[in-house]
């Protein structure tokens, strides 16, 4: 019979050339697919196709030819990207990389400024949202628990583990955040109790305002005489606002127009009383209770100082120039929150006493209201003086139109009287 004819020989380098081909006409397909996830072998076991593949280089050229034009290591094969590890919760670390990307400073640079307390190296708001993202405990225990290489980890993952580095991080951060805003904090808080504290000493010593008083209380009672709201000694300050409601019996004025007349008549010279009060606006714009947790703000960010100092002593030398900074930062802070709390305590004192200026009870008429009844009533003379002002310029517009004909008629008699219309011939 013979011995049956050899098979077909099939070299390596044909079968690797056909395989090739084949995968390169599918690349453009290929590129729509995901990834595969499987469990990759990283060593083949001798006896395995994956040995024989090795040997005869298909695999690694096949992949070579499917990942074209991307790099490939010295035996052609693509480089396996290494997954990030991530431990955080995926909102949290995507939120916090946005916040980092906005930093523009390395983590560990970031940590340094904040160690050294630089004022210049993050705004407030930036150290707010350092804030937000110090890790938590369950955050901590998860990163301590981590065992694995620390380059793999996420950027949100390795920026807390280089807050974790600082004991007590989020104090710190809040220290550093209390003295990067302390300085304007004080000033606006200094200019606004000035503020309160001029308007209350301007309206008190305001000699027109006291004069504009006393004769709206004159009016008041000759008009309530045989009343029971008769011989009044004072009126409540809402009183002001009502002289505006109060009508003539022909409708036509004011009880504040006529007040405005009577003082034009009478005590021409306090008319523009308001120029006394040159706080009263901008006093206006003020609330007490806001300054009040202004104040509490800065003493209690001062005494989170003290106590941060304070307890950073056992901190070792990490915290070393941390300490030495913060030392002569509350020097300089404890005497601006004096100089604030007694100025502060001068101001209370001044708006009582302006309350009791106008027989009112402060527990019971608040410093807002005063002012913003002072500010309306300034509103309200001002307006009427004005209508009196316009109203008297027409009447004299109106007398003078009048009188016109009549001028007219008597320089026409005299122009006759000089020159007779002659009767006859001409």
């Amino acid at each position: 019979m013979g011995n049956p004819p050899p098979p077909p020989i099939i070299s390596p380098g044909n079968a690797k050339g056909r395989l090739s081909r084949t995968i390169s006409s599918k690349n453009n397909n290929a590129k729509k697919l995901k990834p595969l996830h499987w469990l990759k072998l990283s060593r083949a076991v001798q006896g395995s196709l994956w040995a024989e593949a090795q040997k005869s280089g298909e695999a690694s050229n096949g992949s070579s030819n499917f990942n074209h034009g991307r790099k490939s290591t010295t035996q052609g094969s693509a480089a396996p990207k290494s997954d990030k590890v991530q431990l955080i919760d995926h909102r949290r670390a995507y939120n916090c990389e946005i916040m980092l990307s906005k930093v523009k400073v390395p983590v560990n640079e970031l940590m340094k400024s904040v160690l050294a307390l630089e004022d210049t190296a993050l705004d407030a708001d930036q150290v707010e949202n350092l804030i937000k993202f110090c890790p938590t405990k369950e955050e901590m225990e998860l990163l301590k628990g981590y065992t694995g290489e620390k380059e793999k980890l996420g950027k949100c993952e390795q920026f807390l583990l280089e807050l974790m580095k600082v004991p007590r991080v989020e104090s710190k951060l809040r220290v550093f955040s209390f003295k990067i805003q302390f300085s304007s904090q004080v000033s606006d808080l200094r200019k606004s109790l000035n503020v309160v504290n001029s308007a209350s000493e301007e309206i008190r010593n305001s000699v027109k305002l006291k004069r504009i008083m006393q004769t709206i209380l004159s009016l008041g009672n000759a008009l309530n005489q045989g009343t029971a709201r008769g011989s009044a000694i004072g009126f409540r300050l809402d009183s002001l606002l009502k002289l505006i409601e109060t009508r003539a019996r022909n409708h036509k004025m004011t009880l504040m127009h006529y007040l405005c007349k009577v003082l034009i008549d009478q005590l021409p010279e306090v008319l523009y009383f308001s120029k006394d009060l040159a706080s009263l606006e901008p006093a206006s714009k003020i609330q007490l209770k806001f300054l009040a947790e202004e104040m509490q703000a800065v003493s209690k960010g001062l005494e989170k100082v003290v106590q941060e100092l304070s307890t950073s002593e056992n901190d070792g030398p990490i915290s070393e120039n941390f300490r030495k900074i913060l030392k002569e930062f509350l020097r300089f802070a404890e005497a601006e929150v004096r100089t604030l709390a007694s100025l502060y305590s001068t101001v209370g004192r001044n708006v009582d006493a302006l309350i009791l200026y106008f027989g009112e009870d402060p527990a019971r008429c608040p410093f807002e209201q005063v002012v913003s009844t002072l500010l309306n009533f300034v509103r309200m003379f001002i307006k009427a003086h004005d209508e009196n002002c316009k109203q008297s310029e027409n009447e004299k517009k109106k007398a003078a139109e009048s009188d016109k004909p009549k001028m007219g008629a008597s320089k026409e008699s005299e122009r006759l009287s000089r020159n007779p219309i002659k009767s006859g011939n001409t």
